[in-house]
C-alpha cells in the first residue's frame, strides 16, 4: 500500500510534459539523437493533465526491467498534448495517434518516420502497468527487432 501512495505522490507531482515547447522541434532533436545512438525514438504523447500518462512515465523510468530496455533501445520523449498546446503539427505528423486515447506511444524509426503506434490499453493491469506486456512491446518494436534480418 506504501508503494501505491509513494505511485500515486509522484504522479501528482511530477510534469513529465513541457506544455510549452514544440513538437515538431523536440520530435527533431529526438531523431537526430536516435541516429547517432542506433536507437528508435519512443513519443508518448499525452499531458500532464492524464493520470495514466504520469504512470507510464514513472513505470518506463523507474522499473528494474523496463526501463534498462528503453534506455538502451529508444530515445524517449513526452509529446504534450493540452488544451493549451495542442501540438497539431506534431499530431498530424505522428498519425493522429488521439484517435487511441492517452496515453498513446508512437515509434520512430532511425529515418524519423513513424512505424507503429500503440495505445495504452492493452499495457495496462490494475492501476498500473504489466511489465511483461510493456516489455513484450518494448522488445517487439525496438531497431534490432524490426531490422532484423529474415533468414
Amino acid at each position: 500500500m506504501l508503494a501505491c501512495m509513494a505511485t500515486g505522490a509522484w504522479a501528482q507531482a511530477k510534469k513529465v510534459y513541457d506544455e510549452k515547447v514544440d513538437a515538431m522541434k523536440q520530435i527533431e532533436e529526438a531523431v537526430a539523437l536516435a541516429q547517432g545512438t542506433g536507437r528508435y525514438v519512443m513519443c508518448q504523447v499525452g499531458g500532464n493533465w492524464c493520470p495514466w500518462c504520469l504512470r507510464f512515465a514513472e513505470f518506463a523510468t523507474t522499473d528494474s526491467v523496463v526501463a534498462p530496455l528503453m534506455e538502451k533501445n529508444y530515445v524517449y520523449i513526452h509529446v504534450n498534448y493540452s488544451k493549451d498546446n495542442k501540438n497539431l503539427e506534431a499530431m498530424k505528423f505522428l498519425g493522429n495517434p488521439g484517435r487511441f486515447g492517452y496515453p498513446v506511444f508512437v515509434v520512430l524509426n532511425q529515418d524519423g518516420q513513424p512505424i507503429h503506434i500503440q495505445e495504452s490499453e492493452s499495457l495496462e493491469e490494475g492501476k498500473g502497468y504489466s511489465r511483461g506486456r510493456v516489455e513484450k512491446f518494448l522488445r517487439l518494436w525496438n531497431k534490432e527487432s524490426v531490422e532484423a534480418e529474415v533468414k
